[in-house]
């Protein structure tokens, strides 16, 4: 629990990203929505996050340490 592993890679797809995205298909690009579309790809090892240069977001190509999960009294 201290620093986790995590095997594959984890790849996550939003928007015309997402396999099941259709061409024509709207997605949520440049739209009133909250989300964006966006592909993460990452790896888990001993505690960090390694975020593959395929990522679509800011932290394309970096490693950063795994946060703490706080618990809260309901959850």
């Amino acid at each position: 629990m201290d620093k986790p592993t995590f095997t594959p890679s984890l790849l996550v797809r939003s928007g015309h990203y997402a396999s099941s995205h259709k061409p024509g298909d709207k997605c949520w690009c440049g739209t009133e929505y909250e989300f964006n579309c966006y592909l993460c790809h990452s790896f888990i090892t001993d505690g960090r996050i390694i975020f593959l240069s395929d990522c679509t977001h800011s932290l394309a190509g970096k490693t950063v340490d795994m946060e703490d999960v706080v618990e809260t009294p309901n959850g």
